[in-house]
């Protein structure tokens, strides 16, 4: 058979049901037929027909009197199997859990999404104030500290920066220093510091951030407390992941 693009073998009816699906999850509220039918650039008929046999199978809910339309319980289902499948975040969240005792801020696993840092996993704080919750949220790579991880130490990522002096820059930066922090990256008011997680063989697998208002992270607490718990704990998952600190690593 020859060969064929992996495009050619897409089925459209799948990829706008695939498509409806990450538009209910980005949106999480309630979305009704005509906001999603705009955002798809689908017709009302087509979209109802996914719904409906979304619907049948539990992976989107209506409401009865509203007659909007969100996720479903299946699909948390789905969500929650395969991420307890995950090695990563397996490792790593007890760790997470034990820099938010000590820290007292909130911390996240970040993983790269094509040439976006998805924001997977989070552990809160006890504090008053709070920056927006991130969870499934997604940034640029080049825009937040967690996103510019994976341009620092993953050469996949080398195209990326070609053309681009000031961002190299401070990829360089962050690559001597082995960690990435930034002001107002994730929304206004915030900080945002970030390490690399490492798998066997020095293969880049996420970033571990740490995030607060930028009220609570003056450089003092940065440089005495934050920075040296978050780098220690980044260290102790990539360890459990099977990473040797003191092999040879690929960067860019």
């Amino acid at each position: 058979m020859p060969s064929r693009e992996k495009d050619s073998y897409n089925i459209r009816s799948v990829e706008n049901a695939l498509h409806l699906l990450e538009v209910l999850a980005e949106e999480g509220n309630r979305c009704s037929l005509a906001q999603l039918s705009q955002r798809l650039d689908m017709t009302k008929a087509s979209l109802f027909r996914l719904m409906a046999t979304f619907e049948n199978h539990g992976y989107v809910e209506r409401g009865l009197v509203s007659g909007e339309y969100q996720l479903g319980l299946a699909a948390f289902e789905v969500s929650q199997k395969l991420l307890s499948k995950m090695t990563l975040l397996r490792k790593a969240r007890p760790a997470m859990a034990q820099l938010v005792r000590q820290c007292d801020e909130t911390v996240y696993l970040v993983v790269q999404r094509n040439q976006e840092a998805l924001f997977l996993e989070m552990l809160d704080n006890d504090q008053k104030v709070k920056v927006v919750p991130l969870t499934s949220q997604r940034f640029p790579l080049d825009k937040c500290a967690a996103g510019r991880i994976f341009l620092t130490f993953d050469e996949a990522n080398a195209p990326l920066l070609e053309n681009q002096p000031q961002l190299a820059e401070k990829i360089d930066r962050c690559r001597k220093q082995r960690y990435c922090i930034d002001h107002n990256g994730v929304g206004e008011g915030s900080t945002c510091m970030a390490v690399p997680l490492f798998k066997s063989g020095g293969t880049l697998t996420g970033s571990l951030a740490l995030i607060s208002p930028s009220f609570r992270t003056d450089e003092e607490r940065i440089n005495k407390e934050l920075l040296p718990a978050l780098q220690a704990t980044g260290e102790m998952i990539s360890a459990q992941l099977g990473h040797n600190a003191f092999a040879p690593r690929s960067t860019p």
